[in-house]
């Protein structure tokens, strides 16, 4: 059970930050198989100014960063993990989003620091979690 937070300028129509949501949870789904009806977002729109990026860090040339933190049970294969990247970029694109601009930090814990509701710690009895060996 991921919970993502989406940082992006508000310059950006309400429609295609929508769009965006939907492009990183397709990801998700896709690469990792998390569930459909598994989502959690925080989406946030900021004033110019309020997204600071070095524009060329890397050798890559940034322009209007959106920022995608992913929190996740630790357990993925790197090779998946670079697939999400990936697929999120692509998904993003397909939206009118540069792929150069897309900046992805994937967060890990354990199944034991999550609760999601009604104080309890429901991934203690989940079993496997989505895209983990065990």
């Amino acid at each position: 059970m991921p919970l993502v937070r989406i940082d992006l300028a508000d310059s950006r129509p309400a429609d295609l930050r929508r769009a965006i949501a939907d492009g990183v949870h397709d990801a998700l789904v896709a690469v990792v198989g998390i569930p459909a009806g598994d989502r959690f977002q925080l989406l946030t729109a900021h004033p110019a100014g309020e997204l600071v990026f070095d524009a060329d860090y890397l050798g890559v040339r940034r322009m209007d960063v959106v920022y995608v933190q992913i929190t996740l049970v630790a357990g993925r294969p790197r090779p998946l993990k670079v697939e999400l990247f990936r697929r999120i970029a692509a998904n993003l694109a397909a939206v009118g989003v540069r792929p150069e601009d897309v900046h992805v930090t994937l967060t890990e814990n354990t199944v034991e620091d999550w609760s999601v509701g009604n104080g309890e710690a429901q991934l203690l009895a989940l079993g496997p979690v989505a895209g983990t060996a065990g």
